[in-house]
């Protein structure tokens, strides 16, 4: 269950994420086509081409974010920014105004590229632009800037990128908090407080699931109610902390007597509930007298105290048409004439 619950998370961040992707894809395509039009007024030609294969570009990340893979998209948004900005960067833009732009590029590589490869492109990034600023003139004509400007930009560029860099830290380590605080809430939910087995929601959840998977596969599955015997004694004669130690003790030496496969849980006050996938009736049968042997021979150490106990266990494996209530309730009948027989014993043998 918690595997399906981090799934949904992640799939959760990716559609944000797709969603962010998207909105910065239609507002591009929308600033560039705006921009490339207003251009088609002026006498540069190139510009007013770049600025609508740029639009183009960005409708195509647009529509890309559904039919493909986020990344693709992310991709195109990244790569075709950086290159607008180069050009922009190169050529001037209108009234060397091109440079300005390159502040957009900061935020929006780390948000779409994550903090370590963001930066990385960002380094890349900003040395192909000291590149294109400082390129002598007599090797190929660009836009000119002075070096006052050129430092300021520089460093203005600097700053937007570690502030960029700093809230993305901030915010995904607010989002792995806010994942570990979902996390232990589930954990909570899912978990029985006293002893960390699964509780009687969680038990139920997976036992639903075993059925379906189990029943696909034309395999058995049986169950095993426990109950502590004159467990009310105990918590008499030695207190509720005694009695809890009893049960966080027992509930240690389950997990020891069951494989890998199986589930045990707290399903109520002192009973148990342990789920054998794959395992018939017989095969239950064994499992449970190796689990009531082991809990007679067992014993607990409270303050000064040696406490020993004993347990009854009713099975019951799953029929074809039978439902999960209807599972329980005969493990529960059987359990009952375990304790009808004198207690400490399995049922049927």
């Amino acid at each position: 269950m918690l595997a399906l619950i981090k799934k949904h998370r992640n799939s959760t961040a990716e559609h944000q994420q797709a969603r962010v992707i998207s909105l910065f894809s239609l507002v591009g395509m929308s600033i560039t086509l705006l921009m490339g039009i207003v251009s088609l007024f002026g006498e540069n030609t190139i510009l007013t081409i770049v600025l609508f294969i740029a639009s183009i570009t960005y409708l195509l990340a647009f529509f890309s974010v559904k039919r493909f893979d986020i990344s693709i998209s992310a991709t195109l948004v990244i790569y075709s920014l950086y290159l607008l900005m180069f050009y922009l960067v190169f050529s001037g833009g209108v009234s060397l105004t091109g440079p300005l732009w390159i502040f957009i590029v900061a935020p929006v590589s780390v948000y779409v590229l994550g903090l370590r490869h963001g930066l990385i492109n960002l380094s890349l990034f900003l040395c192909i632009i000291c590149i294109i600023i400082f390129l002598p003139q007599q090797w190929v004509e660009h836009a000119q800037y002075s070096n006052e400007f050129s430092l300021r930009l520089i460093i203005s560029f600097l700053t937007m990128s570690f502030l960029s860099a700093l809230y993305e830290y901030s915010r995904m380590q607010a989002y792995i908090s806010a994942l570990e605080l979902s996390r232990q809430y589930q954990e909570l939910a899912m978990r029985d407080p006293l002893t960390k087995l699964a509780n009687r929601r969680n038990a139920a959840a997976i036992l639903e699931q075993e059925k379906s998977r189990l029943q696909r596969n034309n395999e058995p599955l049986s169950v095993l109610l426990c109950d502590l015997d004159h467990f009310k004694l105990v918590n008499d004669k030695y207190g509720h902390n005694g009695g809890d130690m009893v049960l966080t003790e027992l509930s240690a030496l389950f997990k020891e007597q069951v494989r890998q496969q199986d589930c045990v849980a707290r399903w109520g006050g002192e009973e148990f509930l342990i789920i054998l996938p794959q395992t018939s009736s017989e095969q239950a049968s064994v499992i449970a007298e190796k689990i009531r042997s082991s809990v007679e021979q067992y014993t607990i150490n409270f303050v000064k105290h040696q406490i020993r106990v004993t347990i009854s266990i009713g099975i019951s494996q799953l029929a074809e048409d039978q439902t999960i209530d209807e599972l329980i309730n005969n493990a529960d009948k059987c359990l009952y004439q375990a304790k009808t027989l004198g207690r400490n014993r399995v049922h049927p043998t």
